[in-house]
């Protein structure tokens, strides 16, 4: 057995590992690194853990934990690039669903009950605020994942007073919280019980107010979450290392949010709200122009007299699995060029359905970091770019954005791929993007649509180019 001096210097070093996970997720270069650093605390602290003093049971904890790392690596081998999304939203609801557990178990521990006075509000008080951030969690996610995996409607569900539901409903979880702090355990149960079911419900109703476009911002904010909730543990359980570990995560992920609200010119409490404020000021403008189409051979051409190519990646390449054959194709046009071609890519901050969704796929395919930029750095270079392929992207280039004051995205940031001189758009079809409103960028004379699979349009373009 692990003794208490061994068990805290164990979660120290777990807890220094945490920190630099993180600082080396902060960059590409050094995100690997980060990733064995946090692998290798979290071992530290499981194991410590696990063998500290005043567990028993460790046949039965071996077993669980045995169990659900053979079930952790099947689902991490079997799940594709482009279902992460959902992923992470559904392991975020598990952190919440044991945030709760954990509440209950906690409070109706025998030797918890025994506590009076001021450690016996306190340890109610953290077992309640613990189950409400958990059932939030739970259900926020669940939802969450729905509507990443398409089975719930990206489309906020709004209803006239609906916030005014919500703080009501805020309110009657802190007139239970009150009561429950001053009750005896059989009806403290059943007041933390009722407060659960309305905490799932809160939890419920805020993400599906949130439209599609917002999605990545959700799953940020849900990380956060799960960070705080797992923290609450802690303090049930009486350990610091969770109460650590919680708090870094709880705190990057709301970091995370604030940028990507900022990235995308939302208040960060409207969408944490719910979608407090984000209401559009009219009807949306109509589509004027004619869509052009264009074939593969046209676009090989197009690519081959260009001097300067920008690649706008989307959800629509991680679908098709195109981003070794576009590595492929850039390759090809910088050999293939005698007068110095340039290419680059153009990464929204929220492209795909999570956070660096588009940077995980090109760095899976080897592409060089230093000619994939961010937004801010190619949208000043785009009106001396001859040519924008744009594959599988469509409401982070979306002029509606800065021009339609009517629309849903109105005054999110976008690639402004429409002052090139030349925009190709590789889609599968006219349909809309995941916040569900038209594109007027493909009918703007400068752009021609290809439709197809994006991998299968690019091995085309690949052949007509050889």
């Amino acid at each position: 057995m692990i003794t208490a001096p061994i068990q805290t210097a164990s979660y120290l070093l777990a807890s220094i590992l945490f920190i630099l996970s993180l600082a080396g997720l902060s960059s590409q270069e050094t995100a690997k690194r980060g990733v064995v650093f946090g692998i290798v605390g979290m071992f530290i602290a499981v194991i410590s853990t696990v063998l500290g003093e005043d567990i028993q049971g460790h046949v039965y904890i071996l077993t669980a934990i045995v169990i659900a790392s053979v079930i952790g690596i099947w689902v991490a081998r079997k799940v594709e690039m482009t279902a992460m999304p959902e992923l992470v939203a559904i392991l975020h609801s598990f952190v919440g669903l044991a945030a709760v557990l954990v509440g209950y178990g906690s409070y109706l521990k025998p030797e918890n009950q025994a506590m009076t006075g001021v450690e016996h509000n306190i340890h109610v008080i953290e077992v309640f605020v613990g189950c409400f951030i958990g059932a939030i969690t739970f259900t926020g996610s669940v939802i969450a994942w729905g509507k990443l995996q398409g089975s719930i409607r990206s489309k906020p569900l709004i209803y006239p007073g609906r916030h005014f539901v919500n703080a009501v409903l805020v309110i009657v979880c802190i007139v239970l919280g009150v009561m429950f702090t001053n009750a005896e355990p059989s009806m403290g149960v059943i007041y933390l019980t009722i407060m659960v079911g309305i905490a799932s419900f809160i939890g419920i109703m805020l993400v599906m107010a949130i439209g599609g476009a917002d999605m990545p911002v959700v799953v940020s904010m849900l990380n956060s979450y799960s960070g705080w909730t797992a923290s609450a543990a802690g303090f049930m359980l009486g350990n610091d290392l969770l109460i650590i570990t919680g708090a870094l995560v709880g705190s990057s992920g709301a970091i995370l949010s604030i940028i990507m609200c900022n990235a995308m010119n939302r208040s960060f409490f409207s969408v944490i709200l719910g979608g407090w404020g984000q209401v559009a000021t009219g009807e949306a403008k109509a589509m004027t122009g004619e869509v052009t189409a264009t074939d593969h051979d046209e676009v090989a051409k197009v690519l081959e007299d260009a001097r300067s190519v920008v690649i706008v990646p989307g959800y629509g390449m991680a679908v098709a699995k195109a981003q070794h054959p576009v590595y492929e194709l850039v390759n090809k046009l910088k050999k293939g060029s005698a007068n110095g071609k340039e290419v680059r890519f153009g990464i929204h901050p929220v492209a795909g359905r999570l956070p660096g969704h588009m940077n995980v796929l090109l760095a899976e395919a080897n592409v060089p970091y230093d000619i994939v930029l961010e937004m801010d750095e190619i949208n000043d270079d785009l009106n001396e770019t001859d040519v924008v392929l744009v594959i599988g992207a469509n409401d982070i280039v979306n002029p509606s954005a800065l021009e339609d004051p009517g629309s849903t995205i109105y005054g999110m940031p976008v690639i402004e791929v429409w002052n090139a001189k030349k925009v190709i758009v590789m889609k599968r079809s006219m349909a809309t993007g995941y916040a569900g409103i038209q594109n007027p960028l493909f009918f703007k004379e400068n752009t021609n649509m290809l439709y197809g699979d994006a991998k299968d349009s690019v091995d085309k373009i690949l052949a007509h180019l050889n």
